[in-house]
């Protein structure tokens, strides 16, 4: 089987997915050959840098622009139209690796490589089938195309705005978003904490930090640890060098603060308390934290933890739920973020961490309250699709086999 997946870089969910899947892929069967492509690289480098680029840049500093932005490509307007001509004008492009590779199927994890090759599709009449993966939690305009031969989404709602937009039900496959398979596995917690030097018996706050920024995630750790609850923190900083520099100083700092509370506690002069108290009003409360850059064992982390601090990607959410992990959601940005977090919300799998209720607070109250943890697991247990990539896998097969006979019985006809 020869398995084409179209993705692009904008975000690092879509490519994991594409990943993911093709893990699966080859290993069930070794033989079959997979190439992924990032598609808006591969057809334009100039236009994948102004796409990448601004979309980083607007949603790190102009979030709410974003938002309009993206809620506006969500509407058959006119003022989409340029840049949908764009897209269709650079899927041209893919035609050499049609021609080269002759995939038995493709597969999109990204919208704008699912409109590329939707109209290379439909105006070339070629027989291959085509499913598009949606990466987040909600429908958006963009993912739906003509061609398109299956829809896989994360939830029954999904299929429902599938089809108020006018998608068959029938084309619509609750599947879930591909994962690595190390988030289908159990693992020896004992072992791990061992290994980690946590304390099993102490709940675990898991941060992900990497697409936060330095600022924000130095704040939510710093409203976090003041919990007077019992717990345990890891961070993992991704691939944000700053972000984990900056981090390690600011650990290091409160330990040397921790270190001389403690001294001047052991020889208290007058002097000394006075010194102490103006020292203790900044002292930040100790917390045993483990501080990780990037890993490729996010889901050990994940099944050692309790709760995860993050923001609501669509990956990063699917691989929690397969983690069983209730979430604490902190600062989406508006666009898909948002509708993840809505969501996540709206089914009992998450909190979000709001202005008007601290940090602090809010994780207090999950620390604290078992009972709480255990109904958003159970929750977020109910919508866990299970493996995704297999039932994708057992779909392909099935599709593929259907253009075989569909492709005969043409033949026969002629």
């Amino acid at each position: 089987m020869k398995v084409l997946i179209l993705s692009a870089t904008t975000g690092g969910g879509h490519m994991r997915a594409a990943n993911a899947l093709k893990e699966y892929i080859l290993s069930r069967d070794p033989s079959s050959e997979v190439k992924i492509y990032d598609t808006i690289q591969y057809v334009s480098p100039r236009l994948n840098k102004t796409i990448t680029g601004g979309y980083e840049y607007m949603a790190k500093n102009t979030p709410n622009l974003f938002g309009g932005m993206y809620k506006g490509s969500d509407k058959n307007s006119p003022i989409n139209r340029p840049f949908e001509a764009t897209l269709t004008s650079r899927g041209k492009r893919l035609t050499p690796i049609l021609d080269e590779f002759r995939p038995d199927i493709i597969i999109t994890t990204h919208s704008f490589a699912a409109e590329m090759i939707s109209s290379v599709k439909v105006r070339n009449e070629l027989d291959f089938p085509v499913i598009t993966i949606l990466t987040d939690f909600a429908v958006h305009r963009t993912y739906i195309n003509e061609g398109i031969d299956a829809y896989i989404v994360s939830s029954q709602e999904m299929v429902d705005q599938l089809y108020d937009r006018g998608i068959d039900r029938r084309l619509a496959y609750s599947y879930g978003i591909p994962i690595n398979s190390g988030f289908l596995k159990e693992i020896d917690r004992t072992k791990a904490f061992e290994e980690e030097g946590l304390d099993p018996a102490l709940p675990t706050v898991l941060i992900m930090a990497g697409s936060f920024g330095v600022t924000d995630v130095l704040k939510i750790y710093h409203k976090v640890v003041r919990s007077e609850a019992e717990f345990q923190i890891i961070v993992i900083t991704g691939k944000n060098e700053k972000l984990f520099e900056t981090f390690e100083k600011y650990l290091s700092k409160i330990d040397i603060n921790n270190t001389l509370y403690q001294l001047r506690e052991m020889y208290p002069t007058l002097k000394q308390q006075r010194s102490n108290y103006r020292n203790s009003r900044h002292l930040k409360p100790s917390k045993s934290t483990k501080l990780l850059y990037f890993t490729d064992q996010v889901e050990k982390y994940m099944r050692m933890s309790d709760i995860i601090v993050t923001k609501p990607g669509g990956l990063t959410v699917t691989e929690a739920i397969a983690s069983g992990l209730p979430m604490a959601i902190f600062k989406p940005i508006p666009g898909q973020e948002e509708q993840n977090a809505d969501y996540l919300v709206r089914n009992g799998m998450a909190v979000r961490l709001k202005k008007d209720k601290t940090c602090t607070d809010i994780i207090t109250d999950l620390i604290s309250s078992p009972e709480k943890r255990s109904r958003m697991r159970q929750a977020v247990l109910r919508n866990y699709n299970g493996n995704s990539a297999e039932k994708i896998y057992e779909l392909m097969l099935k599709l593929i086999e259907e253009y075989k006979q569909k492709k005969g019985s043409d033949a026969l006809d002629i």
